[in-house]
């Protein structure tokens, strides 16, 4: 098959030929369809993330067609449409028993631990578990910007954030996920601040219905944050992951408030400086939030069918297999107002 792969981090990937991934006896193989690039497959690339093994093939945002199953698949056969979670659970660890396979003591990430959906097929693991059937209402592209982005900024505001109608929210950052963050937030009822230094950014935060935007670099955030929700966030998320949009975060909130972070924090970034004194004084919660378990797409799929969330709007561009290798190398260098997904694999 073809894929994308590199041999050292850092180094520009290549299209190459390797081979045709086969399926172990609880899992499936995936003829991909689409798949997004997301500043995770960039931090695997730059050797951020400890997981990945070279050489390497990226992609973890994945959505397509079964083309083969191993002996004990039950739940799935060939030709079923289907996305995954990017964090994927072993089944049988105490995280999975209480049913937070993104959390997995024994965790499958196509992508990280495993190699990726930058290729024709790929390979994805206890796929009983695992796999999330797509309606036939929904393309791939769609189902693919699902993967990391879409359904991290679900869980994180709804399941971990618990956030309630009339509350404000601000989100420090407006890339794929911060864009999914308002479009969440915004559909629960809150009242929604975004965060960005590129006006292109916030204007589409406006446009997903931001009612305030702060173009970060040019003012105080913090200040001008608080002054818009009158005395502060009831939820802030970094949907970026680098210390000033985390600690800005945190010092967003109102009293009792909470901080969830959604932007991966590897490397250098990974030790922010916490103001704990608000922390304590105040009573702030500070949340993580890792993906979300296959068992939880219902909900999210069924505000999908209705149009209350509307996923296909955050799909800024869709590139081909080869192009791939520029986004991931680049990713870090240009203004993305939503999510990049791969559509053409030939």
């Amino acid at each position: 098959m073809k894929a994308v792969l590199y041999e050292a981090f850092g180094e520009r990937p290549a299209l190459s030929t390797v081979p045709d991934p086969t399926p172990d006896q609880t899992g499936v193989v995936i003829r991909v369809m689409a798949s997004g690039v997301c500043r995770s497959d960039w931090h695997a690339w730059g050797g951020h993330d400890s997981t990945v093994r070279l050489p390497h093939v990226p992609g973890h945002e994945l959505a397509g067609i079964i083309e083969a199953t191993g002996r004990d698949v039950r739940r799935w056969k060939p030709g079923d449409r289907v996305t995954v979670p990017f964090v994927g659970g072993c089944g049988s660890c105490p995280q999975c028993d209480s049913g937070n396979q993104q959390v997995c003591d024994d965790q499958f990430q196509p992508g990280f631990t495993h190699w990726g959906s930058f290729a024709q097929y790929v390979a994805v693991g206890q796929a009983d578990l695992n796999l999330v059937g797509l309606p036939d209402s929904m393309d791939f592209a769609t189902a693919a910007s699902l993967g990391c982005r879409f359904v991290t900024a679900y869980r994180g505001v709804v399941d971990q954030g618990r956030v309630q109608p009339g509350q404000w929210l601000a989100v420090h950052g407006c890339g794929g996920v911060g864009l999914s963050v308002i479009m969440i937030a915004r559909a629960m009822g809150a009242r929604v601040v975004a965060v960005d230094v590129t006006d292109r950014s916030l204007e589409r935060a406006r446009e997903l219905g931001a009612e305030v935007v702060v173009r970060a670099g040019d003012t105080d955030v913090v200040g001008d944050v608080r002054e818009a929700t009158q005395g502060g966030a009831h939820l802030s998320v970094d949907a970026l992951g680098i210390p000033e949009t985390c600690t800005n975060s945190v010092r967003s909130l109102r009293k009792r408030g909470r901080h969830i972070q959604l932007g991966w924090m590897l490397g250098d970034d990974s030790a922010p400086p916490i103001p704990m004194d608000l922390v304590m004084g105040h009573e702030l919660e500070i949340i993580g939030s890792h993906g979300m378990q296959a068992h939880r797409y219902p909900d999210m799929m069924a505000l999908i069918a209705t149009g209350a969330l509307a996923p296909d709007r955050l799909i800024h561009e869709t590139i081909s297999l080869e192009q791939s290798i520029d986004a991931l190398a680049h990713f870090d260098r240009y203004e993305r107002a939503g999510i990049t997904v791969i559509t053409d694999f030939d």
